[in-house]
């Protein structure tokens, strides 16, 4: 870390490095992006509206097993890489239900993960990444909490992956070809459940928002700590706080912190307020949380319409480096008429009890 611009400047005082944002260091002042900002387009349709909803070619070939209530199903006995196109939709439509869906022991290699996961629609492009079709995951050794004194991306907390996008992903997949024994995990939640764990006030309130998506914080400490070049140019993106799903027609909340810097109708300290409490929502979350133990040829498939995710920093031993396919999603929008998790549960236990 001592090549971060604000560890070279150091107060006679204290002995301490002097917090300086990284925008006053040349290099990031002086970066001109290779690439112009994207413009909104409409994606392919989404696999998981082809699939059968009983998923029965799916559940033929693997056992699902959930491993907790509100999220995350591991799938046993099954390779991904034998799964034929109906399967491959019906398991989209598992990972939209479920939000992340995990499997052991997978025989992928890089080549046929991209070839996989282009059934999904366009591969997205990371801002950092050179490779139009995958992305290198590592692992996070670094104190997050310090280093948030001297970076302003808050690097180590929940996100969903490029949410500041015009088109913000859908789909992710992750598999990992490096893993130390222990350390390293990720955890996933669910922000179905993080909406309808709200008081109805609450979420009315929230129903009336758009969260500010910013990779300005990411750009500049994609140049200062990461020391590469960001492609495209800085942006801004007003999403709806919450969001409706297009595959489910469910209500998903649609803040995560490491991305969403505020909320457009309300003034800072209104702002600032509502995102400290969503923060600690988040961590709160236990129960719609699911921690995933990496190991060589695991892998893991999450909608980030539906979810935010951290990696779990740590001080294990050994090399962590995955290989992560992403591709796009629809632009975020709120359907008025959509309706909850809990809400839709409830309904369907009235109409069965021929209550309504």
């Amino acid at each position: 870390m001592a090549h971060l611009e604000s560890r070279k400047h150091i107060s006679p005082d204290s002995g301490f490095p002097i917090t300086l944002h990284p925008s006053f260091n040349p290099k990031i002042n002086q970066h001109v992006p290779p690439e112009p900002i994207r413009e909104a387009f409409i994606p392919p349709r989404d696999r998981a509206f082809f699939a059968d909803p009983e998923k029965k070619a799916l559940f033929s070939v693997a056992k699902p097993v959930d491993l907790t209530e509100s999220i995350g199903t591991l799938l046993e006995n099954v390779q991904l890489s034998q799964l034929d196109e109906q399967q491959l939709d019906e398991l989209a439509l598992l990972v939209t239900e479920r939000g992340v869906v995990f499997f052991r022991d997978q025989d992928l290699t890089t080549e046929n993960q991209v070839e996989l996961f282009q059934h999904y629609g366009v591969l997205d492009k990371h801002p950092a990444q050179k490779d139009q079709k995958y992305v290198n995951i590592h692992g996070s050794r670094e104190d997050h909490r310090e280093i948030a004194n001297y970076t302003p991306w808050p690097s180590g907390e929940f996100h969903a992956d490029t949410s500041f996008e015009v088109n913000p992903p859908s789909y992710s997949l992750l598999r990992m070809e490096e893993h130390p024994d222990v350390g390293g995990d990720t955890a996933w939640v669910s922000q179905y459940g993080l909406y309808d764990a709200l008081s109805k006030a609450y979420r009315i309130f929230l129903d009336g928002l758009h969260a500010v998506h910013t990779s300005r914080l990411q750009y500049d400490t994609i140049l200062d700590l990461w020391g590469v070049g960001p492609n495209r140019s800085p942006i801004d993106t007003h999403h709806p706080a919450v969001r409706t799903h297009p595959v489910t027609g469910l209500k998903a909340l649609n803040v995560n912190t490491g991305f969403v810097t505020g909320f457009a109708e309300l003034k800072k300290l209104e702002s600032d307020k509502l995102l400290d409490f969503l923060t600690h929502h988040i961590h709160a979350a236990d129960d719609h949380y699911v921690r995933w133990k990496w190991a060589v040829g695991s892998v893991a498939m999450w909608d980030n319409r539906c979810t935010v995710h951290r990696v779990i920093p740590g001080r294990y031993k050994g090399n962590r480096r995955g290989i992560r396919t992403t591709v796009f999603g629809e632009k975020p929008y709120l359907d008025p008429a959509s309706e909850s998790r809990d809400e839709r549960q409830l309904r369907q236990v009235k109409s069965v009890n021929g209550e309504v």
